[in-house]
């Protein structure tokens, strides 16, 4: 029974895990496997990770949405604050911390505000759930895919944030215009959103400026400047001694589902037939498949198996990013809001899948439209 609720839960790690030990079979294990493994991604997600999980314990990232909310005035305000929220932190924050932070304090506000608050629960979580998903396209480390992708492919910064940036400002100005009619449907707003109904209990502030001195490391791990392993022990060390229990909220399950999609497609590199098939597949169709891929595998899986088959990274960043929209496992952190959704209003699951599917389907069918357009 233990093993069959953890293959429920980790249903990725589980399919990821079963797809290295098959390939085993066709390639057995020897010293090549070492050369599977892309350290500098694991180390730089793990520091990541340790850094976020630490400022979100913290209250961080909770105080400054409220401080924020205490600013806004109207019902229409109110709307694009809370998937500004999600959209813009999440290209910092990453979008599943981004979701896992702003969609409780969503509901937390949105229960006081009688009848309209109701009315916009769904809709509002899932602008946010769109929005986390397309804010985190734009940096290298607003999802796991981009960091891979970035850190494989070698690429300028400045050339990453330009190749997501026209996409990045359609979905916003997108998400801009969605909230109007969202809003008129939900009524007159009565109550004033009240920031300091709930306060978060004030954080440790010598611990929060360590995990803001560690995040600025990270970042130039990302920016090429500091070496991976030297951030990696860093902030091991910091938060060991520090703040230990942080240490267990990191999410190791996808830590270890990157190392077994990594044995699983350096093991299929290995295996003429299927790469030549899949090489020529891919060859100049690499962001429509990635997208395709990403409807079944979820895009971090997808970035990981095809990256080993083509040398089009660009094409994969984009595809990957383009292909978190759509079915609801696209994402893996769209799985948050649809669990948020399920605790706090039951009755609304089919509701919100509904919406969920057609507003994704919709953003995506835009976002392809504009990659067809300027080519890349």
């Amino acid at each position: 029974m233990k093993l069959i609720r953890f293959i429920r839960q980790e249903a990725v790690l589980s399919t990821a895990a079963l797809l290295a030990v098959l390939s085993a079979f066709l390639v057995p294990p020897d010293a090549g496997y070492l050369s599977y493994l892309d350290l500098r991604t694991l180390a730089v997600l793990f520091a990541l990770m340790a850094v976020m999980a630490g400022l979100r314990r913290q209250g961080v990232f909770d105080r400054l949405g409220r401080a924020l909310l205490g600013r806004t005035r109207g019902l229409l305000a109110l709307v694009w604050l809370l998937v500004g929220l999600c959209f813009f932190g999440s290209m910092v924050i990453t979008n599943d911390v981004s979701l896992l932070t702003f969609v409780p304090f969503t509901f937390s506000v949105l229960s006081g505000l009688g009848a309209p608050g109701r009315r916009l629960a769904v809709p509002v979580v899932c602008m946010q759930t769109v929005a986390a998903n397309l804010g985190s396209m734009l940096t290298p480390i607003g999802n796991p895919q981009n960091l891979y992708l970035y850190s494989r492919g070698g690429l300028p910064l400045g050339d990453f944030l330009g190749l997501m940036l026209p996409y990045t400002l359609a979905s916003l100005g997108m998400l801009a215009v969605w909230a109007v009619p969202v809003c008129r449907r939900a009524g007159a707003l009565r109550p004033a959103p009240d920031a300091s109904a709930a306060p978060t209990p004030p954080g440790d502030r010598r611990i929060i400026g360590m995990y803001g001195v560690l995040f600025g490391l990270c970042l130039l791990v990302v920016a090429r400047v500091l070496p991976y392993p030297a951030a990696f022990v860093l902030v091991l060390a910091a938060v060991a001694l520090a703040d230990r229990p942080t240490l267990r909220l990191v999410d190791y399950s996808l830590l270890l589902t990157f190392v077994a999609f990594f044995v699983f497609i350096g093991n299929l590199g290995r295996v003429p037939a299927f790469s030549g098939w899949l090489q020529g597949l891919l060859a100049g169709r690499e962001v429509p498949v990635a997208v395709l891929a990403s409807q079944v595998l979820s895009n971090v899986p997808a970035a990981l198996l095809l990256s080993g088959f083509t040398d089009d990274i660009p094409g994969l960043i984009v595809g990957t990013n383009l292909g978190g929209l759509g079915t609801l496992i696209a994402s893996m952190a769209s799985l948050i809001s649809y669990r948020q959704i399920a605790r706090e209003c039951p009755e609304a699951k089919g509701r919100y899948f509904g919406l969920f599917t057609a507003s994704n389907l919709v953003f995506l069918a835009a976002l392809l439209g504009l990659w067809a357009l300027i080519g890349r």
